[in-house]
């Protein structure tokens, strides 16, 4: 038999919570409920960048909800690609990436995991450990 559903009121989330990476406000929403999948805000406040960070063996689906942010990514972080409200991006396991606020204002992200919880291993720079 299905389990019931379960509801995170949006009231609920409104501190840190969960793995966190300098320079970003990691909230978790949807934790510790399900074996294969996960949900999270995240928050980068104006002029932020995250730690070079991946997300272990979960694969990563971002939603743009607020703001104008970035992703970087690619060797030594060659590759940035801007995301608006309303964008997705997916983020493969193991995949080296920074997030980036350049703009005045807040970005945020709604973000789905392959996994119980969000893992976030941070780096010390693109290709270390």
């Amino acid at each position: 038999m299905p389990g019931d559903v379960q509801v995170k009121k949006g009231s609920e989330i409104n501190a840190p919570s969960g793995a966190q990476t300098e320079g970003m406000i990691r909230m978790n929403a949807i934790t510790d409920m399900s074996d294969q999948i996960c949900g999270t805000v995240m928050i980068a406040k104006p002029h932020t960048a995250s730690a070079v960070h991946h997300h272990g063996e979960e694969d990563t689906i971002v939603y743009a909800a607020k703001g104008h942010g970035a992703i970087v990514s690619g060797p030594n972080g060659s590759k940035r690609q801007d995301l608006v409200p309303g964008d997705f991006a997916l983020i493969p396991a193991y995949a080296e990436h920074q997030e980036v606020n350049d703009s005045g204002e807040d970005v945020v992200w709604i973000i789905t995991r392959g996994g119980r919880n969000p893992i976030v291993h941070n780096l010390e720079g693109w290709g270390k450990s």
